[in-house]
């Protein structure tokens, strides 16, 4: 089954995650095919910049947790994008939850529209944004982190702007789109690879520091008693059992 729908307008291929059934969940099928066709991208000389978007209401609802990825093919997406020498820009018109902010704040840009939500909710089923943190703190005001990363809060577009997690907040995503990637259309390539290559050394260097480290904590949550009644109780539609 294709998951990954790729198509192409003067440069810019736009890869749309097409599993609206599980809500464009990481599976392993899903991340297997979008890291397939960002390599693609990056092997072809004609792809100027790539927009990443979604079919259905959710942008990407984090990790499909009857059919998860492996941690590390997961980090290993997320490095190939921030590595990509060409930018990608995300377009989210949905919601985005948990390890979708990890693969939206990948991203060089991100165009969010009035109808989108997002949470980091792994606090609420015993887990945390472990890995997700290669690419997350980077890039979010340190006060909202704290806020959301613990508290598991919902926030708007407006919001995600404000804390750094998206470029722009839009009314109309496709408008806010237009000058982004005319930007992007008049640029050299030579020039976008190397522009994009000092934005994204701190974060390229952290995934090689700290992403052994954050896998293994990432394993050790999973699987521990906590995680495990935190899953359950999502999958029942029912409280955790710690919530009071």
């Amino acid at each position: 089954m294709t998951l990954i729908a790729t198509s192409r307008d003067r440069g810019i291929t736009t890869l749309t995650l097409d599993s609206p059934a599980n809500r464009n969940a990481l599976s392993t099928a899903l991340v297997g095919q979008l890291r397939e066709a960002v390599a693609g991208c990056a092997a072809d000389d004609t792809v100027r910049a790539v927009v990443l978007t979604h079919t259905g209401s959710t942008f990407c609802a984090g990790a499909d947790l009857t059919a998860p990825p492996e941690p590390e093919a997961f980090v290993g997406l997320m490095r190939e994008i921030v590595a990509l020498p060409k930018p990608v820009v995300a377009r989210v018109t949905g919601h985005v939850r948990a390890g979708g902010l990890g693969l939206l704040a990948a991203c060089d840009i991100a165009v969010a529209g009035e109808g989108s939500s997002f949470a980091l909710t792994e606090s609420r089923l015993g887990l945390a944004p472990a890995v997700i943190s290669l690419t997350l703190l980077p890039r979010l005001d340190c006060t909202a982190a704290n806020r959301y990363y613990l508290t598991g809060e919902r926030f708007d577009a407006a919001e995600a702007a404000r804390i750094g997690l998206v470029t722009v907040a839009a009314e109309d995503v496709d408008k806010g789109l237009v000058p982004v990637l005319d930007g992007l259309r008049r640029a050299s390539p030579q020039g976008l690879a190397a522009s994009k290559e000092l934005v994204t050394a701190t974060v390229l260097r952290s995934f090689d520091q700290y992403a052994e480290d954050l896998i293994a904590r990432s394993a050790k949550l999973f699987a521990s008693d906590e995680a495990r009644e935190g899953m359950t109780a999502f999958l029942e539609r029912r409280d955790p059992a710690w919530v009071r």
